[in-house]
């Protein structure tokens, strides 16, 4: 397939993602909060790939992690029916399995963050600020983490904004203190596993156009 029409596929899917995501959502307003950071987003990553030109790859692992979103946002993140699919499919829940006491959707879509944007992350250094020794391997993983950390001060702000309801939902926390810091972990492990993964295969681009090892 010519490399210009993935990309080009991949926003058509994004868009119906987000369409089928609208459809009767949960809690609307939750879905308008959870979706504004997409309305920023997409448009930019639009705008910018002809300078940007990410890969395929990259491009993929977004629009991935873009489709574990909205079914957050269409659910609320804290009432995806994750374990009513699997129990429905192997006859027992995923949290009764492995003793989980908690809605996790959240926590898995704050470790693909990590997992999955951290291939455009590295892209964009490449071309953008190419970094050099281990600066290669410290700043993409950095990057996300401050994603991580301006997200959820993007979350305290709209819970406050919006009071007890709709800011409660929209946070998620489901009663954990350390709800934040762990979500800022999660995406900061999952990072750290791409760039392993990228390590070991020798798939590290440090400047367009060129692969090179560590």
């Amino acid at each position: 397939m010519n490399r210009g029409r993935v990309p080009s596929a991949l926003l058509a899917g994004s868009i119906l993602v987000i369409a089928i995501s609208a459809f009767r959502p949960a809690i609307w307003t939750n879905w308008l909060l959870e979706n504004a950071v997409v309305a920023v987003a997409l448009p930019l990553l639009v705008v910018g790939y002809r300078r940007l030109h990410f890969s395929n790859t990259a491009c993929v692992s977004l629009f991935v992690f873009l489709a574990l979103h909205e079914i957050g946002a269409h659910y609320t993140y804290s009432n995806v029916p994750y374990d009513e699919w699997f129990a429905s499919v192997f006859g027992v829940t995923l949290n009764g399995l492995l003793g989980l006491t908690r809605n996790h959707f959240d926590r898995l879509v704050h470790f693909s963050y990590g997992l999955l944007v951290t291939p455009a992350a590295v892209e964009l250094f490449a071309r953008r600020a190419p970094p050099q020794g281990i600066w290669r391997w410290i700043l993409p993983v950095t990057f996300i983490m401050s994603h991580a950390l301006i997200y959820e001060l993007i979350e305290w702000a709209a819970a406050t904004a919006f009071g007890d309801g709709i800011g409660q939902e929209y946070l998620g926390t489901q009663g954990d203190v350390w709800d934040a810091q762990q979500d800022m972990l999660l995406a900061s492990v999952g990072s750290i596993v791409t760039m392993v993964f990228l390590g070991v295969s020798g798939k590290y681009v440090s400047h367009p156009g060129q692969r090179s090892g560590a």
